[in-house]
């Protein structure tokens, strides 16, 4: 079992954790040491335990937060999801305006071919 040497406020501990998992171990005492800082910063030196018990509340705090957050989100998504489906109807074209469109094209042709003509014998 591996056991590393973190830094939180300025402290360091001797903490062990299982193989492979170190840099969750340090992700987790930076996050810690960041809301030790502060505290330290605003009163001074702490007992190491009020410290620590005090980064953790914080640290707590925003994981209330976020979960908080993630149960608004989760709800909004299924709200969402169950939602029936939005369909469009897109217009159909009448056969009737089809033809027409047909026979002016057709009369058009006929048109051109005639003026076609027209330039050929003049």
């Amino acid at each position: 079992m591996p056991e590393l040497t973190i830094t939180v406020g300025g402290r360091s501990f001797p903490v062990a954790c299982q193989a492979g998992e170190e840099h969750f171990l340090r992700a987790a005492a930076a996050m810690l040491d960041a809301e030790a800082q502060p505290l330290i910063a605003q009163m001074g030196r702490l007992p190491e335990a009020k410290m620590l018990l005090m980064a953790g509340l914080m640290l707590a705090d925003k994981t209330a937060a976020v979960e908080d957050e993630i149960r608004t989100l989760k709800a909004r998504l299924a709200e969402l999801e169950s939602r029936p489906e939005t369909r469009v109807e897109v217009p159909v074209i009448p056969p009737q305006v089809t033809e027409t469109l047909a026979e002016i094209a057709a009369q058009a042709e006929a048109l051109a071919d005639r003026l076609d003509d027209a330039q050929r014998s003049a």
